[in-house]
């Protein structure tokens, strides 16, 4: 039963301000920007504290700041090609954002990888969760981090698998992108405060 206006013309039922799963997700992603937030202080307090010409300890390898410019590349490029997939989506339909989502999980996966390399080489070299501070903060922080990169990467996965099912729908692709950005963009953060 639909009402009418004075004029007797049907009114359409106003849709919610917005979708209940993005709003969710934006909810929770605010929550992790103060978690990471928290990390970060955390951090910088420590850092700013030390005694000069002790941070990072000598004892310690550097973290690779240079070499990871690499990793955020494929990173933020992941981030572009999800933009890319969501214009498709509206554009063109599912079928039309199949490319730029694969390319965007295989640019995560890429990221994963060479995070996963770049750990394995600081292990080998001594910076452990015990060797020193920088190696807690390290670990605790961009460890995060990477299990909120696999996370995302899990639901972009499934609106991937979704849409090639043709069972996929804004309102969850919508959510997962939300949760992608936010990890794409952290990264940056993180690097640059982190790994100098």
């Amino acid at each position: 039963m639909s009402s009418t206006d004075v004029a007797g013309r049907p009114v359409l039922a106003r849709r919610g301000f917005m979708d209940h799963a993005v709003f969710g997700m934006g909810v929770f992603v605010f929550t992790e920007v103060m978690l990471f937030s928290a990390f970060i202080s955390a951090f910088l307090i420590v850092r700013h504290s030390a005694v000069p010409g002790t941070w990072p300890p000598a004892d310690q390898p550097r973290l690779p700041f240079e070499s990871t410019a690499l990793n955020t590349l494929a990173l933020l490029a992941s981030g572009v090609c999800t933009l890319l997939a969501h214009r498709a989506l509206r554009r063109g339909g599912v079928p039309a954002m199949r490319l730029p989502l694969s390319l965007a999980l295989l640019l995560g996966g890429l990221f994963v990888g060479l995070q996963g390399m770049e750990w394995a080489g600081l292990l080998r070299q001594g910076l452990t969760l015990q060797s020193s501070q920088i190696g807690s903060f390290f670990y605790l922080i961009i460890g995060c981090h990477a299990l909120h990169v696999v996370i995302s990467l899990g639901l972009l996965a499934w609106c991937w698998v979704s849409a090639l099912g043709g069972r996929l729908s804004p309102s969850r692709f919508g959510a997962a992108q939300m949760f992608w950005y936010f990890v794409v963009l952290v990264w940056p953060v993180l690097w640059l405060v982190v790994y100098r």
